[in-house]
């Protein structure tokens, strides 16, 4: 978890595999700890083609009943399944807009939200902005996207910075 903190976590990423894996993951989380999901990872990268959304877009139910035998993901069938409507809803979204990282950071007019939490009690669970977008998704055709997730996906992905004051990878 550290490393994932020190090294990944709040860094703005414009990359749209990059997106792409960690709304998956984020989906994977539901309802489990981060940590479980991380523990995965290397999983998630072999069962769902290193996130590559096309491959995942075309996997068919063949495919995804295979992947809930595999020990090394979540095998939530839903999630599972997920993944693919995720990975078509998110093809459409680049063809619109260029780029998932477009439509994302479209939402902050490409500029960061930093925040000034003084400690964990601070953060709050969802924000207006990841209800939008949130609704947004759903609306688009996308699964496990509740506001919720999205937060956590816009905190992993460094379009919300949400570091505690004080910690050493706060921006200045």
């Amino acid at each position: 978890m550290r490393d994932y903190h020190d090294r990944e976590w709040g860094v703005p990423s414009h990359d749209d595999r990059h997106l792409f894996e960690m709304l998956i993951l984020e989906g994977a989380q539901a309802g489990l700890s981060w940590v479980t999901i991380l523990n995965r990872r290397d999983g998630y990268r072999r069962a769902f083609a290193n996130f590559d959304p096309v491959k995942v877009a075309a996997f068919d139910d063949r495919r995804l009943e295979r992947l809930r035998e595999d020990p090394s993901i979540i095998r939530n069938r839903l999630k599972i399944y997920g993944a693919r409507t995720n990975a078509q809803a998110f093809i459409r979204v680049q063809s619109e807009f260029g780029s998932f990282a477009t439509y994302l950071w479209n939402w902050v007019d490409g500029t960061r939200i930093v925040n000034h939490p003084r400690t964990l009690a601070d953060l709050r669970p969802t924000t207006e902005l990841s209800d939008r977008i949130s609704k947004d998704l759903k609306r688009r055709g996308f699964t496990f996207v509740g506001s919720t997730i999205v937060l956590s996906l816009l905190q992993a992905v460094g379009v919300v910075d949400d570091h505690i004051n004080g910690c050493a990878f706060k921006p200045e």
